[in-house]
């Protein structure tokens, strides 16, 4: 029966693998092969062809249900509902819309819109909307959140812009009740942690600042800030033993079986806190774990510790296979299976204290790999912030905020103990702020699979119990990971990175022994893209300090992001077209102050307009030349610019050219392209951006010239070899069934 089980996990779990994803003929023969097979001597072999058949069917339907392609871009009056929590940030209203319809085209079940400076709007209510739609899409880099694997999981078929709307019905319904709760519970004074309460009790993270965020990212405790599988448990397990010390002390009724009784409570505690929590995919996920630990505590203890979880594991994938798209779902599974790997078949008891710590150590080691090959923040910090917050948050500030809300209709009771709950939260904040700062997490590298592999088995080695011999080499084996040298390259080679950042630019430049930025990304509120898109994947691409970052220019699309990438990483030098309008804790210098050098066999040249008049045709030139192999990084030029570098002395021919201004109108003269008679021309913008670039003319110069056009949106980051005169790679070309080619 387990291998049973086991085969139709892995058939599950074999979709987050897939390229693509097979044809609806082949899905049906590959369903009628599997039943066949069950009536066989291969039962597990005709599970897993039916695991599979089922997850990719749920997937292509999850496809099937995205935004036509005809649509994309289009604005459409929209009717429909209001659904979940609306998030505000930013001045920015988001939330899923969910039974629209139009009399002009079919829409998706589910929609994610956004509507900037909109009023407050409510879950429940029905609107009437004005709406630019589009297709699910997400800039690919090295190392970023995958914003379309996410969208997908969430069945979210279109994204879109509300330009205006009105409301014709008033909030009705559960939801209407959810978001009334969480807008009470954001109005009472609790020391200024009101949106850490609302993340606790409502599953709703909306209230917590950018800043809290990145606190609880490097103390490895973000999982303590959104109902997970820990909160669901924690109250039924406090439910259970609740009944169970009843019935030690002879407290509880004697005709009442104290255990299914005290199993009952539990689940129907857990059933309730995940319903107020809206019942989303990891609430769901936790509360199946939690009712067939109950499950096996009732009736099947004697099947062993792993039964519940596979068979949980099951359960989940059955019902959502596109749960194995989320990182959350692998963290989840993975750290109780460490914890049952740890605290199973040991002998004796541990104490409290015992049990705590050597969970919180285990965890980190058992987590690494996990965290190392989906990319995510590891916290050095973790194991030591874990012990101080989880018993701190399960037992004080859980009960407090959920009691205080269960008693809110009480006066001044509920509210007190809010109060009381905020105070806890705030002391935890402090204290996580004094420990991330000293020691903050870091961002992993992109590993090779063998040096995965040996983190893999290294970690397992030291999990394993105490009296098994050759653990402590598992520390060795650990190693490649943690130190993997860099890539090194040749003299006269340089490795070029052209990230997707959307409406902005971040031009990556490596030598042998060096490596250089050109421009930082923008910020867009809370959204810095140095922070969230161009530092991870620095790291990722094994860079651990910049020699030089060059700010073409001082505009938010080129420099925003700057501030946050010096600093996270070491940077010895910052020169810019326009350092005096850049912020002073960058100690940027002029681009003159570097006319030219050489890296490793590289030569570099810098070229300024200094009759610019405006901060674009001020932009700081980059032209790097390697073996004879050149890019022309021209920031936002514009024809007057170009013209003054045609007069210049900075030899133009290159094989590779960055659009100016990103292919705007105002540049890319035919003069120009005819003097640097470019093979390759590189364009860096966001997917339907609002001031139309690339135009349609500057296009036709280009391919009227013979140039190949290379667009970031629709080819995700560019990767150049500048000296081999090689292809480009765009990241969106590498296989994901998820992605849109």
């Amino acid at each position: 029966m387990r291998t049973g089980m086991l085969a139709l996990a892995l058939g599950l779990l074999t979709l987050r693998f897939l390229p693509s994803l097979p044809p609806t003929w082949l899905l049906l023969a590959a369903a009628c092969i599997g039943l066949a097979l069950l009536f066989s001597r291969l039962f597990a072999l005709g599970l897993f062809v039916l695991g599979l058949a089922w997850a990719c069917s749920s997937a292509q339907s999850a496809l099937d249900d995205r935004l036509d392609p005809q649509l994309d871009g289009r604005t459409l009056w929209l009717e429909g509902r209001v659904v979940g929590l609306p998030e505000v940030s930013a001045g920015v209203v988001r939330f899923q819309f969910e039974e629209a319809h139009s009399r002009r085209a079919e829409l998706p079940k589910r929609m994610r819109l956004a509507w900037y400076g909109g009023p407050m709007v409510q879950g429940g209510e029905r609107w009437r909307v004005a709406v630019n739609l589009k297709r699910p899409h997400g800039l690919v880099n090295p190392q970023s959140f995958d914003y379309e694997a996410w969208l997908l999981a969430q069945r979210i078929g279109a994204t879109g812009t509300i330009k205006s709307g009105e409301r014709l019905a008033a909030a009705t319904g559960f939801g209407s009740w959810r978001d009334s709760l969480r807008q009470h519970l954001l109005a009472v004074p609790a020391f200024q942690r009101q949106g850490a309460i609302a993340a606790l009790v409502l599953g709703d993270g909306s209230g917590l600042s950018t800043n809290d965020w990145r606190l609880l990212q490097h103390t490895g405790t973000v999982h303590l800030m959104v109902i997970s599988g820990q909160h669901i448990a924690l109250l039924a397990g406090f439910l259970y033993g609740l009944v169970a010390l009843l019935a030690r002390v002879g407290a509880w009724p004697a005709r009442l079986p104290w255990l299914p009784c005290a199993c009952a409570l539990a689940l129907s505690g857990a059933l309730v806190y995940g319903l107020l929590a809206g019942f989303e995919v990891p609430v769901r996920r936790a509360c199946v774990m939690v009712a067939l630990v109950l499950l096996w505590r009732m009736r099947f203890r004697h099947l062993g510790a792993w039964w519940p979880l596979l068979l949980a594991l099951l359960v989940v994938l059955l019902l959502e296979p596109l749960a194995s798209l989320q990182p959350g779902f692998w963290l989840s599974f993975s750290a109780v299976a460490i914890l049952a790997l740890v605290f199973g078949g040991r002998l004796g008891a541990w104490g409290w204290w015992r049990g705590l710590t050597r969970a919180q150590w285990t965890m980190a080691i058992g987590l690494l790999p996990m965290m190392l090959i989906l990319g995510l923040p590891v916290s050095s910090s973790g194991p030591l912030a874990n012990l101080i917050a989880v018993p701190w948050v399960g037992v004080v500030v859980v009960p407090l905020a959920l009691l205080g809300t269960l008693l809110l209709p009480v006066p001044l009771v509920g509210e007190g103990l809010l109060w009381l709950a905020g105070g806890a939260l705030y002391l935890l904040f402090e204290l996580l702020a004094v420990i991330a700062t000293w020691l903050p997490a870091w961002l992993p590298s992109n590993l090779p699979l063998w040096a995965w592999l040996l983190a893999a088995s290294g970690a397992l080695l030291l999990l394993l119990p105490a009296g098994v011999p050759l653990r402590l080499p598992g520390i060795a084996l650990l190693l490649p990971a943690l130190f993997l040298p860099a890539q090194q390259l040749d003299d006269e080679r340089a490795d070029v990175w052209v990230l997707d950042v959307g409406q902005g630019l971040a031009v990556l430049v490596r030598t042998r022994e060096h490596a250089l930025l050109y421009d930082a990304g923008p910020r867009f509120g809370d959204f810095d893209t140095g922070e969230r898109i161009v530092l991870p994947s620095l790291r990722a691409l094994n860079l651990r300090r910049l020699d030089l970052m060059l700010l073409s220019h001082a505009d938010n699309d080129h420099a925003g992001g700057a501030a946050a990438i010096k600093a996270a990483m070491p940077v010895a030098r910052v020169i810019s077209g326009e350092p005096q309008r850049l912020e002073a804790t960058l100690g940027a210098e002029a681009c003159e102050s570097a006319p030219s050098w050489q890296w490793n066999g590289v030569m570099f040249r810098v070229w300024q307009w200094e009759q610019g008049r405006t901060g674009n045709q001020r932009s700081c030139v980059l032209q790097v030349d390697a073996a004879g192999e050149r890019l022309l990084l021209t920031g936002d030029i514009d024809v007057q610019a170009e013209r003054a570098l045609l007069q210049g002395d900075l030899p133009l021919a290159s094989r590779w050219l960055l659009a100016p201004h990103h292919g705007s109108r105002t540049s890319s003269s035919q003069a120009f392209i005819d003097a640097v008679a470019a093979q390759h021309v590189l364009i860096t913008r966001s997917r339907h951006n609002a001031f139309g670039h690339p135009h349609p003319q500057v296009l036709a110069r280009y391919q009227g010239a013979g140039v190949e056009v290379h667009d970031t949106a629709l080819r995700g980051a560019l990767h150049i070899r500048l000296g081999e005169q090689a292809a480009p790679r765009g990241l969106r070309s590498e296989p994901r069934f998820w992605r849109e080619k």
